[in-house]
């Protein structure tokens, strides 16, 4: 069961003993190692769907992603940022990305330790941005990989599934995207302007939680922590 809390405008939990903050942005935060964790930004998601699916999407998706992520390193201000994989929609991405967007990627790349995940999406993530390609980064109780993994898996955090939930106030259902932890390991939301949500009781999320575990919604103006009982 995960112990959790909610402090002010703070939403804390333990996963596998590791105090993280959740953000609103869909961040995950640890400040005892001042490192900031997102997960599944997809840039360029719009421009694919645009060449191969003739879906014309507003181009802004990357811009907004971008501005979203800047503003958590300027709350924050972390040491180490992670990128739980599928951080560029196809292997095209990076070659789709503007000026200022590569511009923006690399300030935020620079002067701090950066880490793309290989995502299914972006096995080979882009060399020329800054930080470093890795296939999973152990650190400390935690371990982080973009597919979270069948079995007993402690201290794993992980994105690919785009965790949202749903819970019904005063006879009306809400659905938010989520942050999903049973104590032991820990599924972040999409951090992407263009990326959806499944829900935490599709069974793609079968055996991966224990039986009872939190759904971190977020909220307009906070995370709401919701116990698995109460989803609808």
């Amino acid at each position: 069961m995960a112990e959790a809390a909610a402090a002010g405008e703070l939403a804390t939990a333990l996963v596998n003993g590791a105090g993280l903050v959740f953000d609103r942005s869909g961040a995950a935060w640890w400040p005892e190692e001042r490192l900031l964790v997102v997960a599944d930004l997809h840039f360029e998601k719009g421009s694919s769907f645009a060449a191969r699916r003739g879906v014309l999407l507003p181009p802004y998706d990357t811009r907004e992603t971008l501005a979203r992520l800047e503003a958590a390193c300027a709350v924050y201000r972390p040491k180490t940022v992670i990128a739980l994989g599928d951080s560029f929609h196809d292997l095209g991405a990076a070659g789709r990305l503007g000026i200022d967007e590569l511009a923006s990627i690399r300030a935020l790349t620079g002067g701090r330790d950066w880490y793309w995940i290989e995502g299914n999406h972006d096995p080979k993530p882009p060399e020329n941005l800054g930080g470093w390609c890795v296939a999973m980064l152990a650190c400390g109780p935690l371990t982080f990989r973009h597919l979270p993994q069948q079995g007993d898996q402690p201290g794993e955090v992980a994105g690919h599934l785009h965790p949202a939930a749903r819970v019904t106030v005063r006879g009306r259902g809400l659905r938010r995207r989520c942050f999903v932890t049973d104590g032991s390991r820990l599924i972040l939301p999409s951090f992407g302007a263009y990326t959806g949500g499944l829900d935490v009781r599709d069974p793609a999320f079968a055996g991966l939680l224990a039986p009872r575990f939190h759904a971190w919604m977020i909220g307009r103006d906070r995370v709401y922590p919701v116990a698995s009982g109460k989803l609808s």
